[in-house]
């Protein structure tokens, strides 16, 4: 068990943390590439110690855990690096007729003591994925591990402990108490990875002290199959989507949307797949994942009575793990159907007709992502077009969070705001507009003393 920390320790952390950055030593362009180098060093030099931890606390397989957190980081961190001297450098705007002889331009400014509160699915890459951001913004930074995830959260303090002065960057260990604790410090900045309901918990501690936050939360992410549709491609990219991590995945697909006349031949399809990545028994494949702890394969397990059961559906309670399943719902409205699934339970439904499946997405709220399967544009845009999802991917699933030119981020209950590449820079700035005006003249009719001043002004702003 994590022990909590203390209200004491953090508050003494927060405030050792204001007064580094007070002192300015964050903000300059050679500090923060030097702390950036030290972040390719804490997870190059400490690849095994990694792969260890997220094998012990999640059964990821070597493959999946460096795919997913190490190479993943490494990447975000090359290209924060090639473009952080472009994103630091002033912005000029231009000059509006009405100010003429003025110069306009925008300074990104970090802004301050950041918190940065993870979660269990990928905790080591979700933990420092956002630190890239605030490390190249020029902020110091407090992250908090997950408690579910005690192998990993204790690595991170250990190698942060080890890299990095705990008045730039330090990890607070703890659960629920802590996170209390944490929310009601005089923070600058709140970034926050997790579930709806927490993430509710923490938009209203960070609106008692206006604290700026992102969310990146989840949701029922849909995933849609045409006719038209590369079945056997198809089903080996949502395969890779879904059960990756046990199905584990904040925008894992949630749910499956098959048009009818190919609903049997891709289920077919979907089911030979399964056998090609686990084998015949995936409970007993080292490399699929189990489930985090008892009460979410409890919860879990209780999904598995509420569908006919189209392929798989058995589980080991010893190694909690559950076996890559298809799910016909009984009812739209059940739990499996109106809960956010995180787990390799996956409900199929039929459809005929594109525009049923787009009634049923927007009456609900909007998801994190969402994936289409089509060759038919048409179809394309009009998904596109009439549904509203944080971010998505047409012919593949996951794939968008891996570039980092693309934003990352949910909409409503999905999230707010976004991050990864030149989006995590913006994420942790504040972007501060600065207007140098001339000395050379002056508009005197902008003085109520002005004679005709009105009439000026009119012409001016029509």
């Amino acid at each position: 068990m994590i022990k909590e920390s203390t209200r004491e320790s953090v508050d003494k952390l927060v405030r050792a943390q204001r007064k580094y950055f007070r002192s300015g030593v964050t903000r300059s362009y050679d500090f923060r590439m030097k702390a950036l180098n030290n972040l390719l060093k804490l997870i190059r030099n400490n690849e095994a110690k990694i792969l260890h931890a997220l094998k012990k606390d999640l059964n990821k397989s070597e493959a999946e855990a460096y795919t997913t957190e190490i190479g993943f980081l490494l990447e975000e961190i090359r290209h924060t690096q090639k473009h952080l001297k472009k994103w630091m450098e002033p912005k000029k705007v231009k000059t509006a007729k009405t100010h003429i002889g003025s110069k306009g331009y925008t300074i990104a400014e970090p802004y301050g003591v950041t918190l940065i509160i993870a979660p269990w699915n990928y905790p080591f890459q979700l933990q420092l994925a956002p630190l890239i951001g605030a490390i190249a913004a020029g902020n110091t930074a407090i992250l908090k591990p997950s408690e579910l995830t005690p192998l990993t959260s204790k690595l991170l303090d250990e190698l942060i402990k080890e890299y990095y002065h705990p008045d730039f960057i330090a990890v607070v260990e703890g659960g629920i108490e802590t996170n209390q604790i944490l929310l009601d410090q005089p923070l600058d900045y709140i970034f926050f990875t997790g579930s709806v309901p927490v993430g509710k918990i923490v938009m209203e501690a960070a609106s008692k002290r206006l604290i700026p936050i992102t969310l990146e939360l989840g949701g029922k992410s849909p995933c849609i199959v045409d006719e038209t549709a590369d079945l056997k491609l198809a089903a080996k990219r949502i395969a890779f989507g879904k059960f990756t991590n046990a199905g584990q995945t904040c925008i894992a697909p949630d749910y499956m949307y098959l048009h009818k006349n190919i609903r049997q031949p891709f289920i077919d399809t979907f089911k030979e797949v399964i056998k090609e990545f686990y084998g015949e028994n995936p409970l007993r494949n080292e490399e699929f994942g189990k489930i985090v702890n008892d009460r979410h394969f409890n919860r879990l397990k209780s999904y598995l009575s509420e569908g006919e059961i189209l392929s798989g559906g058995k589980y080991d309670e010893s190694s909690e793990k559950i076996e890559p399943t298809l799910l016909a719902p009984h009812d739209t409205s059940s739990p499996v159907m109106s809960d956010e699934i995180f787990g390799p339970i996956f409900p199929v439904m039929e459809y005929e007709n594109i525009n049923e499946v787009i009634d049923f997405v927007v009456e609900r709220p909007k998801p994190l992502a969402l994936y289409l399967f089509t060759t038919n544009k048409e179809i394309e845009e009009k998904v596109v077009n009439n549904i509203s999802f944080g971010g998505g991917s047409i012919n593949d699933t996951l794939m968008h969070i891996a570039t980092p030119y693309l934003p990352f981020g949910g909409v409503g209950e999905s999230g707010i705001g976004s991050y990864h590449g030149e989006s995590s820079f913006v994420a942790f700035s504040h972007n501060k507009s600065v207007l140098n005006q001339t000395n050379k003249f002056d508009f005197s009719f902008r003085y109520p003393n002005a004679k005709h001043g009105l009439k000026i002004i009119k012409k001016l702003m029509k």
